[in-house]
């Protein structure tokens, strides 16, 4: 850090001019050291050690959660080549630490919301693609826990998108989303491009709904975020009684030996019986694929 002080204080222009061996015998180091250094002043390993913290803090602003053994996965998983104490000393650095290793409070506080509430607890919906609900869930195995982001449309209740992963990232929340959109295929709005047209997408406030990657994903595709309050399932009910049903039929059958087991009940019991084979009385004992087949097909025809 002294280096550009002697550079300055022996630039031709400055106001009192010291020679080099001068300066450098008052900080205290060598010339040959300081004359390395002015040959090349930024190393390869600076610059690469500028592209990898970059990669951190991308990677820390998508999950505050994760730990520097976390963002040393994400980065490798980039193409990045680097240790887990490189990495950790680049956090310690640049106070890059998981927001769940901070125990200087008993309880910790979700951050503010990125979105009002546009639901107010009206999980009605008067056509497809007005009202979506997204949540996550977990349930262990004997491999490790797995977890499940859904999103189901208020006005069939079919899940329109889903995503399955080791961890509760906001890749998990933004994969789920983009395969709702690719199966609507309408995308962002209904009738028009107008905002109140736009398909409402309401959560809670974890991490991964108000990361830059999922807020990103909600404007490329023109959805409207909507947020509830702060321990309130209520305010997301129907996507909670969703989960509900998951865990009574799928979760709690039997003691799961591996996550891919896991994964297929899970997918089994969503495409099968829950959208095909489960009659729900406010659709007027239909299912929802039957509901989305009769109410879409008549205004076609």
């Amino acid at each position: 850090m002294m280096y550009p002080l002697v550079r300055e204080l022996a630039a031709p222009d400055a106001p009192v001019r010291v020679p080099v061996a001068v300066t450098c015998r008052v900080l205290g180091f060598s010339t040959q050291a300081y004359y390395k250094w002015a040959a090349r002043p930024v190393t390869d390993r600076d610059i690469a050690d500028a592209f990898l913290t970059n990669a951190l803090l991308d990677a820390h602003a998508d999950d505050p959660t994760f730990g520097y053994r976390f963002l040393a996965d994400v980065v490798r998983d980039h193409g990045h080549r680097a240790s887990d104490h490189r990495v950790w000393r680049l956090c310690r650095d640049h106070g890059l630490t998981s927001a769940i290793s901070r125990r200087r409070a008993r309880s910790r506080r979700p951050g503010p919301p990125v979105h009002d509430d546009q639901v107010n607890r009206d999980f009605t919906a008067r056509g497809p693609n007005e009202k979506w609900l997204t949540d996550i869930t977990e349930h262990p195995t004997r491999d490790g826990k797995l977890y499940l982001c859904a999103v189901k449309d208020c006005w069939s209740n079919r899940i329109v998108g889903y995503s399955l992963g080791p961890r509760m990232t906001s890749d998990l929340a933004v994969t789920a989303l983009h395969n709702a959109v690719a199966l609507r295929s309408t995308g962002a709005t209904r009738d028009g491009d107008a905002k109140k047209d736009m398909t409402i997408v309401h959560s809670d406030r974890g991490s991964q709904f108000r990361s830059r990657a999922y807020v990103t994903a909600l404007t490329t595709h023109q959805l409207r975020g909507s947020m509830g309050r702060v321990a309130t399932c209520a305010d997301n009910s129907a996507m909670e009684s969703f989960f509900a049903l998951l865990q009574k039929n799928v979760l709690d059958r039997q003691a799961w030996d591996t996550r891919d087991d896991l994964r297929l009940a899970i997918i089994t019991w969503i495409e099968r019986d829950y959208h095909r084979r489960r009659r729900q009385r406010a659709l007027g004992r239909l299912t929802p694929i039957e509901y989305e087949t009769i109410y879409t097909a008549a205004p076609a025809a």
